[in-house]
């Protein structure tokens, strides 16, 4: 969603996948329909070797990057006394190491532009305390503080902000007693739809010229003490 976003809007766009190939090519075709060009890129962002060739792959294909979202992201619950070094390295790995070694490929191309926007997709539960995620929590709190550093170390060429998302309802997604529990405590009584990240992400590429630091919390209300 957030991809054919900014493809309205009139980005060209790489796709990064690890995994998901007939789904990254698939949207790359979509983008491509919308009359930008765009392209598909295989990488594991926690492996920083992987994430410099990415970079080098789209400088030579675009001679430029002026945004970089920082979408790659897993959440799973593990009971605190069962958590193991294995589940932290892994959800470390993409949901915090990635995004800095991203930005900092990133940063070296856009500024030998002069400019560039850098938007972290980090979470409530980097604000909210989540026992059965406890890692997870952690990580998103880690991307958050990474944010706030980015946007100091980069100014003034490179603005650094993060989109906290709440409660999202995706299409076809079943909405099951739990979800309906956190709807429930939700001051505006309803989930969030996809749209509202990737608008967000959009005003954040796109706008926000005297914004940058920032987390734009967008969860119905939720984290309103």
């Amino acid at each position: 969603m957030i991809a054919l976003t900014l493809a309205r809007a009139g980005a060209n766009v790489v796709v990064n996948y690890n995994q998901s190939r007939r789904n990254a090519h698939s949207t790359v075709k979509e983008i491509e329909r919308l009359g930008v060009e765009s392209m598909a890129v295989r990488a594991d962002v926690a492996n920083p070797a992987e994430v410099k060739a990415m970079f080098r792959a789209v400088e030579k294909r675009f001679k430029r990057l002026d945004i970089l979202v920082n979408n790659a992201g897993i959440f799973f619950p593990v009971h605190w006394e069962d958590l193991q070094e294995r589940d932290w390295d892994r959800i470390l790995g993409i949901n915090l190491k990635g995004p800095f070694f991203c930005a900092q490929a990133a940063a070296r191309i856009m500024r030998r532009h002069g400019r560039g926007r850098i938007i972290n997709i980090s979470s409530l539960g980097g604000i909210q305390a989540w026992p059965k995620y406890m890692h997870y929590c952690s990580s998103k709190a880690g991307l958050i503080m990474l944010t706030r550093c980015l946007a100091r170390a980069l100014a003034p060429d490179i603005c650094v902000n993060s989109v906290a998302p709440g409660t999202i309802l995706f299409p076809g997604e079943k909405r099951g007693p739990e979800m309906e529990k956190i709807i429930r405590s939700t001051p505006l009584k309803k989930a969030g739809r996809p749209e509202d990240i990737s608008e967000m992400v959009r005003y954040l590429a796109t706008c926000g010229d005297f914004v940058t630091g920032q987390v734009f919390v967008v969860d119905g209300g939720k984290s309103i003490p």
